[in-house]
């Protein structure tokens, strides 16, 4: 039976719940925004639509299941597994996500001319489909045996088989810190990050060498063209900029644990750390919504659709005396 809850951990899981009740509804309408907006239809809003899907499983699922995993129930040793790894898959789709995106701004200010051939729908389908796989993979991993069931069977020497192990379902209790370093961050977290940083360096140069020329003015849709690619660039980067700095501390944490088994981590940094990562799922809307035109106005195009019934009402007015006279 699970301990009673203390007020920290019911401060912790009120916080939870806040975030989640602002990344659900927030990534819904990026998701709606792109559905009902043909402007919104091209290959870096796709990957867009699946980082906010994950997004989406981060506030519904993987919040709900990070406050059971807080309050510790018993549990058997694989149904805590279970609990604990979808965060890992949720993780990895966004970073895999965001190197998509970054993969497609670049090809769009490299060969803008051959784009639209190279990066069609349904090889962005494809790309999106591969990233969820891959994710999958990645994040069930220690579902396949890189777990700590076999040390703790040798911690508390117990002979019984699996079915039979119950624990107190916490995550460094089940998850392998060896996975969450070695393999989790150094293999694919860290090299994409530092990936989608050079790539977006790379994107930054070729758009400022584009400005940079001395053009006639017959040339002016180049330049607003490369104009327009630098503003969205700078979003999305932010948006890169912004989950490095929710998640990596929570992996920096992990190193400490791994390398240094003496050393104590404040708990609080562990919660601070925790609800960075999971607040980065709230973040992006707000950055699409401020900082990305097309966005801002389907956001307020549903907005006044279906939810101002004063305005829908003073249009449909306006519309009824245009027709009139």
């Amino acid at each position: 039976m699970a301990h009673p809850i203390s007020a920290f951990q019911a401060a912790y899981i009120s916080i939870e719940v806040l975030i989640a009740l602002v990344s659900v509804p927030g990534n819904i309408l990026v998701i709606w925004a792109v559905k009902m907006n043909q402007a919104l239809r091209d290959a870096t809003f796709c990957f867009i639509v699946s980082l906010a899907v994950a997004d989406v499983a981060v506030g519904a699922l993987v919040i709900p299941l990070a406050i059971i995993i807080n309050i510790g129930p018993q549990m058997e040793f694989y149904t805590c597994l279970m609990v604990a790894c979808p965060v890992l898959i949720l993780t990895e789709s966004s970073i895999l996500a965001l190197l998509a995106i970054a993969v497609d701004r670049y090809l769009r200010v490299k060969i803008p001319v051959r784009y639209k051939s190279m990066v069609t729908p349904r090889r962005a389908a494809v790309a999106i489909a591969c990233c969820w796989i891959v994710s999958f993979l990645v994040g069930l991993t220690p579902m396949f045996g890189w777990n700590n069931l076999n040390k703790m069977r040798r911690t508390q020497e117990l002979n019984s088989s699996h079915t039979e192990f119950v624990i107190t379902c916490q995550f460094e209790t089940v998850i392998s810190m060896e996975y969450m370093v070695y393999f989790n961050f150094f293999v694919w977290v860290l090299p994409p990050l530092l990936l989608m940083l050079f790539i977006y360096l790379e994107v930054f140069n070729l758009i400022r060498k584009q400005l940079n020329k001395k053009v006639s003015s017959s040339s002016n849709d180049p330049q607003k063209y490369y104009g327009k690619e630098l503003k969205i660039a700078k979003s999305l980067a932010l948006v890169l900029f912004l989950f490095a700095l929710s998640w990596l501390p929570l992996h920096v944490l992990n190193c400490i644990t791994l390398f240094c088994p003496s050393c104590e981590t404040p708990h609080i940094l562990t919660y601070i750390a925790i609800f960075l990562t999971h607040g980065n799922s709230a973040m992006n809307p707000i950055v699409y919504a401020f900082r990305i035109k097309k966005f801002r106005t389907a956001f307020l195009q549903i907005w006044n659709q279906y939810f101002c019934c004063k305005t829908n009402k003073n249009a449909t007015s306006t519309t009824t005396a245009e027709t009139g006279n």
